[in-house]
């Protein structure tokens, strides 16, 4: 059993990061049963739809690592002004320590390549991305942000570290991705700021009372 564990493990890995490097089409399972080192009967055994089910696979642990990593930053800061700028540090790390090569961003894979391959690549996507934004967004809410500027400011963070995510990839260079960690940090401290400043304004107090 820890034999067949083991193979499936090394196919996903071997898969995410071909498909990281060359593109959900310029990578062919006969590449992937090579680099892998494990028989072509093994790739059809845990994963008997081919290439698009495996894609999945490479997905959804994406979507388990980055959670992860979510978890990990908001567990040793509680101020999100200092977890969320570390999740992204800690992803320019990842980023160098591949030489680019073992990463790609998620909406790389939703935008460039999965939409226009199947409906169920590009969904597998749009639930890691809506597991990431619940995270951030119930993590903004418990830090005084309302519901409504919460998700709004979620889908901001998101959509800035993906941007500098590309931006790293095609310069090979990770400094966009420590400049969006470094202006992330600011713009959710001043949001908090702005929230508290509302919430004890005299206007607010007096809402409280009608209340």
């Amino acid at each position: 059993m820890a034999g067949k564990a083991n193979s499936r493990e090394i196919i996903v890995k071997t898969a995410t990061r071909l498909f990281s490097v060359q593109g959900y089409h310029g990578t062919g399972l006969n590449q992937i049963i090579k680099e892998s080192q494990c028989p072509k009967g093994s790739l059809y055994y845990y994963f008997p739809e081919g290439k698009e089910e495996l894609a999945r696979e490479c997905i959804e642990q994406i979507k388990r690592m980055v959670s992860g990593k979510w978890q990990e930053a908001f567990e040793r800061f509680e101020h999100p002004a200092q977890a969320i700028p570390y999740h992204i540090e800690m992803m320019a790390e990842d980023a160098e320590k591949s030489n680019f090569e073992g990463f790609t961003p998620l909406s790389f894979w939703n935008a460039v390549e999965t939409c226009s391959v199947s409906v169920s690549l590009r969904e597998a996507c749009q639930n890691a991305i809506d597991e990431w934004h619940g995270m951030l967004s119930q993590r903004l809410q418990s830090a005084g942000l309302d519901a409504e500027r919460a998700a709004e400011t979620a889908t901001v963070i998101l959509s800035m570290m993906e941007g500098s995510l590309i931006i790293a990839m095609t310069k090979q260079d990770s400094g966009p991705i420590h400049a969006a960690s470094k202006y992330m940090g600011i713009l959710v401290e001043r949001l908090l700021d702005v929230s508290r400043s509302d919430q004890s304004s005299p206007k607010s107090e007096r809402h409280k009372k009608e209340d």
